[in-house]
């Protein structure tokens, strides 16, 4: 498989088959991820891999949470508070696809719900991956993060796993702090679920738009 081909077969996968991802195959994927680039080679991740009874008693906390309307409170602004163009009609046109393939209308509050709930059960993957980073790090350490969590996902598709990159599973820090054992000062960035994609599924039917290189690239030839 190519780096082209592994870029394009990625996708936010929102279903995954019931079965076990095997831990020689994480590691595998971690193994791979460890050598994005870093500034000046901080390597500034700490990864907790979350499974079984583990992942269960965590995903019930944080899905509690949002169900007894707990306001969210990441460690850091992820979204923008005000959403202008072109960036607000594309995030519209996300949550569209995302409802219109399930199904689920916009009048249809409770399955809407139970649709976001889902986000905190990491979809019910067998793993879900939390990351974290120390709270004095700047904004150059979340690049890096993002490299990191690009080769953590090609990884993944290269050992026929899929991902789903995941915000929301920073929304409640404290409780997943506590329930880790990590420190109370740690930001926790989010999470990444893991498992074998459930092609059935309708919710992984659609695929986002993506732009034309034309659109936003620009082209300085020389003389």
């Amino acid at each position: 498989m190519t780096v082209r081909e592994a870029l394009a077969r990625r996708k936010s996968t929102r279903a995954f088959l019931d079965r076990e991802v095997e831990p020689q195959k994480l590691h595998r994927v971690l193994d791979a991820a460890r050598h994005a680039p870093s500034g000046v080679n901080t390597q500034p991740w700490q990864v907790a891999v979350v499974t079984g009874d583990a992942k269960k008693k965590l995903q019930q906390q944080l899905e509690k949470a949002f169900r007894n309307g707990v306001p969210q409170a990441m460690d850091y602004q992820y979204y923008p508070l005000v959403w202008e163009e072109p960036y607000k009609s594309r995030r519209i046109e996300c949550g569209l696809q995302l409802y219109q393939s399930v199904g689920i209308s916009r009048q249809d509050k409770e399955r809407r719900l139970d649709q976001w709930a889902a986000n905190y059960r990491a979809f019910d993957a067998p793993v879900a991956l939390f990351f974290f980073l120390d709270p004095w790090l700047q904004t150059g350490s979340y690049m890096d993060y993002g490299m990191f969590l690009m080769a953590l996902m090609l990884a993944a598709v290269e050992e026929g796993l899929a991902t789903c990159p995941q915000a929301a599973l920073g929304e409640y820090p404290q409780i997943v702090k506590e329930q880790l054992g990590y420190a109370g000062d740690l930001v926790l960035l989010g999470g990444l679920a893991v498992g074998y994609e459930d092609p059935a599924a309708p919710v992984n039917s659609y695929r986002t738009s993506r732009l034309p290189v034309e659109a936003f690239t620009r082209f300085y030839p020389g003389g």
